[in-house]
């Protein structure tokens, strides 16, 4: 077993996987932990070449799916709920899609069916690898977060960013190159999951625009925007919280 995870909360309570953006590590979800571990067993996961996952090679979105259900096949868990925010949110989708069994409900977050342009991700691929992940680092405070939070909890951002520029670059150029080939536009209208969509209002990445589409594409979705940028679990930890707890409740059939 290569997936770096950590398994937290009672063990009779029903499982959540939560997944990590690119450039983080589960770490990400710290401040959720103590108000999920409350009513979840929480299944966290460094992503393919982030954190103390180690790089296996070429990676695709499919790829990224798969370690999720290698990691319930691992730990004898047949059915999860699923929550993912950007990269880990497009991973959500293609579970949704294409491994339903084994999902009780799925929320995504600051996500899209395509994020961003191809050209742009292989391009942000070549300059890790040639001039390192400080300069990728430079500029992610501003994609993350609103000129308020920057302001106002600059702990939290500086911590992020300096994760961000200490990651392995190959690991996160290769995640790039996923990226820059995934595209579910024409798959998430099958989707049957019970589906949470959370957009950051403020997010320059991942739109609403693109909640919006999500929401429109998948029959029965719910869609919730929080006033915050890109990473909204961090920047709007506690009603993201809120939000995703009374979700994945609702859905609780046991």
């Amino acid at each position: 077993m290569n997936i770096h995870y950590r398994l937290e909360g009672p063990e009779t309570a029903p499982v959540l996987v939560l997944s990590n953006s690119l450039g983080t590590t589960h770490a990400m979800w710290d401040a959720q932990m103590p108000a999920l571990t409350e009513h979840f067993r929480v299944l966290r996961y460094d992503t393919h070449g982030h954190g103390q996952t180690q790089k296996r090679g070429k990676v695709t979105l499919s790829q990224l799916g798969e370690d999720v259900i290698t990691l319930l096949d691992h730990l004898n868990i047949p059915q999860a709920f699923f929550c993912g925010i950007s990269m880990g949110g497009l991973t959500g989708l293609w579970l949704a899609r294409f491994a339903p069994e084994r999902f009780t409900a799925v929320a995504v977050a600051n996500t899209a069916a395509k994020i961003g342009e191809q050209a742009n991700w292989l391009s942000r691929a070549r300059t890790v690898r040639t001039e390192g992940m400080g300069v990728v680092a430079a500029g992610s405070a501003d994609r993350w977060f609103t000129p308020h939070f920057r302001q106002h909890q600059p702990a939290v951002v500086e911590q992020l960013c300096h994760q961000l520029a200490t990651s392995e670059a190959e690991g996160y150029a290769e995640c790039c190159e996923a990226l820059a080939a995934a595209d579910l536009r024409g798959e998430v209208a099958a989707i049957t999951v019970p589906m949470l969509i959370i957009a950051g209002e403020f997010d320059p990445v991942t739109t609403v625009a693109d909640a919006d589409y999500l929401h429109q594409q998948i029959d029965g979705s719910f869609q919730v925007d929080l006033a915050a940028s890109h990473l909204s679990n961090v920047e709007a930890s506690e009603e993201f919280t809120a939000a995703l707890i009374a979700f994945l409740r609702r859905n609780d059939g046991r």
